[in-house]
Parts: C-alpha cells; sequence; structure tokens
C-alpha cells in the first residue's frame, strides 16, 4: 500500500441483490488488503442470508437500529456504535428495525471480490 487520499466516486450508490444499497468507499486493487464501503438498509428491509468465502467483515453502525444475526449467535439488536465481527464463511444478515435508514460502514478483509459472496 502507498500513502494516498481517495476521493469518493461520483459513480455513488447502487442497489444490491442481497436487499440494501452500497457506496464504495475504498475497494481497489491498490489496497487489495481491505475494503470499506457504506451499507444502507432501508427501514423494514431484511437482507438476504449471506456468507464471503475466504473474507471476514466488520460492521460499525452509524444510523438507526438493527436485528443482526450472525453465525449461530442469538439474533441480537445493534445502535450506533455497536461493531459487528463476522468470520470468513459465516452467514449473517440484518434487519433494519428502526424508523429510518440503518447505515453502517462494512470493512472486509481482504477487500470485497464479488466472487466470495455466496447466498445461503
Amino acid at each position: 500500500m502507498n500513502p494516498a487520499i481517495l476521493p469518493l466516486s461520483p459513480s455513488g450508490e447502487f442497489h444490491t441483490s442481497e436487499g440494501c444499497y452500497i457506496t464504495e468507499l475504498c475497494n481497489s486493487p491498490t489496497d487489495a488488503e481491505a475494503s470499506i464501503a457504506r451499507a444502507r438498509v432501508p427501514k423494514g428491509i431484511t437482507t438476504r442470508w449471506h456468507r464471503l468465502k475466504g473474507t471476514s467483515e466488520r460492521y460499525v453502525i452509524l444510523e438507526g437500529r438493527g436485528r443482526m444475526e450472525v453465525g449461530e449467535q442469538p439474533s441480537t439488536e445493534v445502535a450506533p456504535g455497536d461493531v459487528v465481527l463476522i468470520p470468513p464463511f459465516c452467514r449473517q444478515r440484518i434487519t433494519n428495525i428502526g424508523d429510518c435508514d440503518l447505515v453502517f460502514l462494512c470493512f472486509c478483509v481482504p477487500g470485497f471480490q464479488a466472487d466470495a459472496y455466496e447466498e445461503c
């Protein structure tokens, strides 16, 4: 990795088949060790059960309230400031249970690659 400042891409937010909206903040071959995305889940939406092959994730909840289901852990309510740790190959989904959008940062190690995504 080299020192850099990465401006926000003008391509902006896109909708995924998982049921949420993603804004890629950093996902580049020049920094393949990790990626950062902003995820937005609208009110009342539950993302699809999925997992990432060989990729760990960390969610940092920024806005709203959610119900996180990860692996065999009990369903847990999450709110701003909470961090969710998701090991590789671990099934997961999140539900927006609040009155506004649920927004969180998603850090992937190594950086997210579409071919690592699997629906469960």
